[in-house]
């Protein structure tokens, strides 16, 4: 495939190509990125990086990958390729049993002593974004919604009946007291609102 001519590196594209540069901004987005957004980040015209994704979404298609690269909702973005799914599947359930990352084990412990409790106290009191560890959380089934908090409609989460067998304990009242580990609570849990509310 002919790469589009504004393929050649310039100053202001700290990248060895465009295709290069768009591949990496594609491979830590969160979100879907537009082409004008994309066409921001690497100083291109418009219709040259529109022409570019084009082209790495057909190179990707017949070379096979892994991923394919696709414009969903107005935005590009890296997916998993329909021909792998389910060795993807088979990979996820598998990874079931292995176990929990240092991030996972201490946004379950802010989960457990402080349910239901919302997203944003989780990351507030974590110090990072907690989305996706959460999915891995309640994907292996140690938490679930709990609702939603009536003053901000944030959703709740709390852990589940499975979490409590795998701490082989009861109820959550067996947990360990955590009290004396902690600075003053008051002190604590006035921080930790005042980041969870943003200011």
């Amino acid at each position: 495939m002919t790469e589009v001519a504004a393929e050649e590196p310039g100053d202001e594209l700290p990248a060895p190509s465009l295709g290069a540069a768009l591949e990496a901004l594609l491979i830590v987005a969160v979100e879907p990125q537009s082409t004008v957004e994309l066409a921001e980040a690497t100083r291109h015209p418009v219709e040259v990086v529109a022409a570019r994704l084009n082209e790495l979404a057909e190179e990707y298609l017949s070379q096979e990958r892994g991923f394919a690269l696709r414009e969903v909702a107005g935005g590009w973005r890296f997916y998993t390729s329909e021909s792998c799914s389910g060795m993807v599947e088979r990979w996820v359930i598998d990874g079931q049993q292995a176990r929990l990352t240092q991030a996972a084990l201490e946004t379950l412990a802010v989960i457990a002593y402080r349910q239901p409790v919302s997203r944003a106290r989780i990351s507030a009191v974590r110090g990072v974004n907690v989305d996706g560890v959460l999915r891995t959380l309640q994907s292996r089934g140690l938490i679930e919604e709990a609702g939603t908090d009536p003053s901000s409609q944030a959703i709740l989460f709390r852990t589940t009946p499975y979490f409590l067998e795998r701490m082989g304990i009861a109820s959550l009242d067996d947990l360990p007291d955590l009290a004396e580990h902690l600075p003053d609570l008051a002190e604590l849990e006035a921080v930790i609102d005042a980041v969870a509310a943003g200011d």
